[in-house]
């Protein structure tokens, strides 16, 4: 029996745009793959129906990011189905616009998850404010 702790790190890039494109803002911050996505990973290795992830979600909670969470502290508005993931190598990029209205408000959070709704909750990141209008 191999017996291996699965290690993973996400990074979180962080662009803000004014209603022209201009970027205004850009901040690249690591962030923590919950328990609960560490289990969705070895899960779908091992053939589960779970859904895949599909919803990006921008929150007001600065509670530090810890294993145990499950969502968004203070989610603003709702959460935004991916415009794309690309998967290569090692890596897996999921990318989500929120656009005027979407996520609106000091954003100092940010999550990745299955379901428009409930699902899993895949990792989570704190980060300094972004006001997002």
């Amino acid at each position: 029996m191999i017996n291996d702790d699965l290690k993973l790190r996400g990074d979180v890039a962080i662009v803000l745009k004014d209603k022209d494109g201009n970027v205004k803002d850009s901040r690249e911050i690591h962030n923590l793959v919950v328990s609960a996505g560490l289990t969705y990973i070895c899960s779908r290795m091992a053939g589960t129906s779970a859904g895949v992830m599909s919803h990006m979600a921008l929150g007001s909670g600065s509670t530090a990011a810890s294993a145990g969470q499950t969502d968004l502290v203070s989610i603003l508005g709702s959460r935004e189905a991916l415009d794309s993931s690309t998967a290569s190598s090692n890596t897996i990029t999921y990318v989500s616009s929120f656009e005027a209205g979407e996520g609106t408000g000091a954003v100092v959070e940010a999550g990745v998850f299955n379901a428009s709704s409930s699902g899993t909750m895949l990792c989570r990141t704190v980060f300094p404010v972004v006001n997002k209008q």
